[in-house]
């Protein structure tokens, strides 16, 4: 490990103020003279409202599990496009990659593509973590359920029941931009996936992290809020397949950043990327699974927002220095449940991008020793249905929202115009 990589917060919040690319120098100070003035970002934050993250899950919920190829993630993809335009994200567009779907694994074969299988390390005896780290304490057994019968609604088994088709075919994933008003060839990515697999309604994984990028884009897209540089709303497809659409998105786009089209018109289709926040799986925290396997059906008191960078990447100062800014604006702005930072990103739409600039990943808990050691129970299971969570695991998602949009308020120079 890289020494340079183990700051204290206080260190690594001090880093982050040397760090030219995100502009956390101004963003700091704006934030101490706040302290004693009207905060922009302060009334910003109060315009996420629990019924209405809830209410996004909920629309999500409709389409199923939404998995990838199939009419009920085309449906939703179409949704989620009506739902930012009438946010006012109106200048939405969308990407478009060809995806091909190997054929289904056969019983004792070895190297079947696609998502059957990626249950993580829960379910072995290693101490190796995905991502780095180690595992440790009581684990229970993680997978994808690929068994429509274990799906007890009948209505629901009956939407789910569209599988991908095998073979190449089109598939799609929407976004919106805020277009920032000083540097408009400028941007943070902000993102989640609307895809899910399981047969259930895929309402955490990624219902919630798909929620809080809808409900960012809906505060920014206010006609009262004003960002120096832009930001760009995700929602990625694919995800649970390989991240196929977080990397189509760098194979069209990457080469096209900072460039004026057409030239001497002030438009930048493509802002040069500043830093990329990805949200996947905000929801259950409940500790780690008792001697018999099961799990408290209480989210835990000192559940947490885990931020996480990869601290093997090219970018890992720069990524850690982002997760801590995003550490200290959710000290200052979320309302009920801290964030923690941790240097172990792996498996999420982050991971095309942490090599090219500043990427980091919010999480209900760290994906390899906690969320791959079977700390929630319903990942890839029927059971992630919205009536599963209670209204604690909908807040925990809420100030994942609180952390992020607090954070890039702050790196974009967003105000609310009186």
């Amino acid at each position: 490990m890289n020494p340079k990589l183990l700051l204290t917060a206080a260190a690594a919040a001090a880093a982050a103020l040397t760090m030219p690319q995100a502009s956390f120098g101004q963003a700091q100070t704006q934030g101490r003279a706040a302290d004693t003035t009207y905060d922009p970002i302060r009334e910003m934050v109060s315009r996420l409202e629990l019924e209405k993250y809830k209410a996004t899950i909920k629309g999500l919920t409709q389409f199923g599990d939404r998995r990838q190829g199939t009419k009920r993630n085309r449906d939703a993809v179409d949704w989620i496009e009506a739902q930012l335009k009438s946010y006012g994200c109106t200048n939405t567009e969308r990407i478009k990659y060809m995806y091909t779907q190997a054929p289904p694994r056969v019983p004792g074969q070895q190297g079947a593509a696609g998502a059957a299988g990626r249950g993580g390390p829960g379910g072995g005896r290693g101490d190796a973590a995905q991502g780095g780290g180690r595992l440790r304490g009581i684990r229970a057994r993680t997978g994808v359920n690929s068994d429509s019968l274990k799906q007890p609604d009948p209505k629901l088994r009956a939407l789910n029941t569209e599988q991908t088709p095998v073979g190449t075919t089109e598939r799609q994933e929407v976004y919106c931009t805020k277009v920032g008003t000083t540097h408009p060839e400028e941007m943070y990515i902000i993102g989640g996936h609307m895809d899910g697999i399981g047969w259930g309604e895929a309402a955490n994984d990624d219902g919630s992290g798909t929620a809080v990028v809808m409900e960012l884009a809906r505060v920014f897209s206010s006609p009262d809020v004003k960002t120096d540089r832009s930001i760009r709303f995700v929602l990625w497809n694919n995800e649970e397949s390989g991240l196929n659409g977080a990397r189509a998105y760098v194979e069209q786009r990457q080469a096209l950043q900072g460039k004026e089209e057409p030239a001497g018109s002030g438009k930048f289709p493509e802002p040069k990327w500043l830093g990329m926040i990805q949200h996947d799986m905000m929801m259950f925290d409940h500790g780690m699974p008792r001697a018999d396997g099961t799990l408290s059906p209480d989210q835990r008191p000192e559940a947490d927002v885990n931020v996480e960078f990869a601290g093997a990447s090219k970018m890992a100062d720069a990524a850690n220095k982002l997760a801590w800014f995003f550490q200290t604006s959710n000290e200052k702005y979320a309302t009920d449940y801290p964030a923690r930072v941790g240097q172990h990103m792996t498996n999420t739409d982050s991971d095309p991008f942490k090599d090219l600039i500043p990427a980091i990943s919010l999480r209900e808990n760290e994906r390899g020793e906690q969320v791959g050691a079977g700390w929630d129970p319903n990942w890839h299971q029927p059971t992630d249905l919205y009536i599963t969570y209670s209204d604690k695991d909908f807040r925990l998602g809420l100030n994942a929202a609180q952390t992020t949009l607090s954070a890039i308020a702050q790196l974009t120079g967003a105000t609310i115009k009186k």
